[in-house]
């Protein structure tokens, strides 16, 4: 009998802690405080207080449950870190999510929600901290529409014209610091979207235009990570990439310090890298400048187009690329022009898709040669399995050469740029 007491006691105490550290949710009548977590019920993901680097700093963050070192994939309160032991995240009567740091108010909240009869905070299975209305079951707000610097499985990243909403993944200040950094990953407005990664305010690193399973600027893109992504875009001018990986166990993406795009799965033990952006010197954007064409070689190199010389060509021998390349034989073009003095196109395979192209609708490969042909403002077309015609009538930025896959990019060029070198 003393035995059996014993176990009850024993069993009655490791309740006691476990309920003390680690929550189903949060309520209005039990906030969470630092120590406590909020887990997911698959036991994935995880919800709590963290510290980056044991300093005094705390934040609320979402992270792998049971994974050394920790690996945190979004942060609540980036800017504005609490130092308060007695702080804690609590959700009002309306819905709000309320980070309250001691007797200093409040730090960070989820903003206003609209709640009719209390509500509540739970982590999904997909690491999605949502607000549920106690009454009607509805989605007050979600940690998916606030991405932080990663995508987690069934997230989305997301813009709308119409409304100016957009969506971006923004690297952490550094490896110890959550707050915003340099870096940011965007989808564009363009038809086709792309992929962007913006250093500041200057583009960093681009996909290339999305053709309906691929980014055309990453030739060599398997099924290994093509078949999570599932890209939209309508006429409305909404556009939304979403990850929908259920194939890795713990995969995520995440743009880190450095700026590194990177896509990654847990194998049990140990992060498997299975892409990373950029990889290559020709992967930052627009290192050739203009009208320059990055040769992914050995070494890399950077030339001119067919019918283009450097722009300063000393600053070219140097290794200065970034003036790019200019025309060397100016273009006649006339809408009727006879044979005799018609411009011609010049095909260059395994291309990367230059920057700042257009979408010609409803064109097949013919229509879009002609297209071009006839619109002496267009300087080069390209027909891409997946897209259809695309033209540009600007300055050809960021373009790259494969040594396999890419697109054939067939350019403008003056009749007697033929037979020249």
């Amino acid at each position: 009998m003393g035995k059996k007491k014993i176990m009850f006691f024993a069993y009655l105490l490791l309740s006691t802690i476990f309920i003390s550290f680690s929550f189903a949710g949060i309520t209005k009548e039990s906030p969470l405080s630092i120590g406590q977590t909020v887990s997911s019920s698959n036991g994935v993901y995880e919800l709590g207080f963290f510290s980056p680097n044991n300093s005094q700093n705390q934040y609320v963050g979402i992270w792998f449950k049971g994974i050394i070192p920790r690996v945190v994939v979004w942060v609540a309160n980036r800017e504005n870190p609490v130092t308060d032991s007695t702080a804690n995240l609590a959700i009002s009567s309306n819905g709000s999510l309320l980070l309250i740091n001691g007797k200093h108010g409040v730090a960070w909240s989820s903003g206003e929600a609209l709640a009719s009869n209390g509500s509540r905070a739970e982590l999904s299975d997909t690491g999605n901290l949502i607000v549920i209305d106690n009454f009607s079951g509805r989605t007050l707000w979600q940690s998916f529409d606030h991405l932080g610097d990663t995508m987690l499985p069934f997230s989305t990243l997301k813009y709308n014209l119409a409304t100016g909403e957009k969506q971006v993944l923004t690297s952490w200040k550094s490896y110890t610091d959550p707050s915003l950094g340099n870096f940011v990953v965007q989808i564009t407005p363009q038809v086709p979207t792309q992929a962007l990664t913006m250093r500041d305010s200057r583009p960093y690193w681009r996909s290339g235009p999305w053709a309906k399973t691929r980014f055309t600027g990453v030739p060599l893109m398997d099924d290994s990570f093509t078949n999570p992504l599932s890209l939209q875009q309508d006429a409305n001018g909404s556009g939304s990439l979403t990850y929908l990986n259920r194939n890795f166990k713990l995969p995520r993406i995440v743009i880190t310090s450095k700026g590194s795009l990177e896509i990654s799965r847990h194998s049990g033990t140990d992060w498997v890298l299975n892409f990373v952006a950029p990889a290559h010197s020709c992967d930052y954007y627009g290192v050739c400048g203009p009208f320059g064409l990055c040769v992914m070689s050995v070494p890399p190199q950077c030339k001119c187009f067919k019918g283009f010389i450097p722009k300063y060509i000393e600053k070219w021998k140097r290794g200065n690329w970034t003036d790019g390349c200019v025309r060397r034989t100016k273009l006649h073009c006339q809408e009727n022009s006879t044979e005799k003095d018609a411009n011609i196109f010049h095909p260059v395979a395994n291309i990367k898709p230059p920057d700042f192209y257009e979408f010609a609708s409803a064109v097949d490969a013919e229509g879009c040669y002609k297209s071009c042909l006839h619109n002496c403002s267009c300087l080069a077309f390209s027909y891409i399995h997946g897209i259809g015609c695309l033209m540009w009538n600007q300055d050809f930025m960021d373009t790259v050469q494969f040594s396999a896959g890419g697109e054939i990019l067939s350019i403008r060029l003056a009749r007697s740029e033929l037979g020249k070198a």
